[in-house]
């Protein structure tokens, strides 16, 4: 299975707009959260990516809820928020918001470590754990050096070790990349990442 995967969109229409064009090679859309800004535009945001050629399997990000996202979504996006899914039999794990809590304020939707970690309990198996934090110590430095990801998250990628461990939300961390034993982990970013995917 060929998978398109990005993040934090932040309702940008170029960006958008390649990932559509984009998307007529791949078999599956992977969204890793930040589709708006500061929970606003959700609605505009997804209605610029309403044109994919492929479904789309979505967490929501620390700009939207899952209530939100779920609401917005279209018949062939799927949203997953401390559940699974199985799309051509690869196994497909999501946990969204913000891990832990960030300093944006109000707006901000986010989990602690705990509330993660109870979550993610859930999971007893997966071939891509979906994410919109990273986890701590990969892919999740900021400008300034320091490490922000979610030690749940980094707990549950080394208990569940899925193939790809996909995630966002650190923008001075995109397009970085690391293991977590015979995972790898992927920080998106708002372009078109591609990732083979073998059932």
């Amino acid at each position: 299975m060929k998978i398109l995967a990005f993040s934090d969109l932040h309702h940008s229409r170029r960006r958008a707009e390649a990932l559509v064009a984009a998307s007529t090679e791949a078999d599956l859309v992977i969204g890793a959260g930040d589709f708006c800004n500061m929970r606003e535009g959700l609605e505009e945001a997804l209605n610029l990516l309403s044109g994919l050629a492929a479904p789309m399997v979505a967490v929501p990000g620390n700009a939207e809820s899952a209530a939100e996202l779920r609401a917005a979504a279209g018949s062939g996006m799927t949203v997953l928020h401390g559940e699974g899914t199985t799309v051509a039999g690869v196994a497909i794990f999501g946990l969204g918001y913000g891990v832990p809590r960030t300093p944006f304020g109000a707006w901000s939707c986010d989990l602690s470590e705990d509330e993660a970690e109870h979550m993610l309990a859930a999971c007893t198996g997966a071939d891509i754990l979906v994410t919109h934090s990273p986890p701590k110590g990969v892919a999740d430095r900021t400008s300034q050096g320091l490490s922000v990801g979610s030690t749940a998250i980094r707990d549950a990628t080394e208990r569940l070790q899925p193939r790809l461990a996909l995630c966002g939300h650190v923008h001075d961390s995109w397009g970085v990349t690391g293991r977590i034993g015979d995972s790898r982990v992927v920080n998106l970013g708002p372009t078109a990442n591609w990732f083979e995917v073998s059932t």
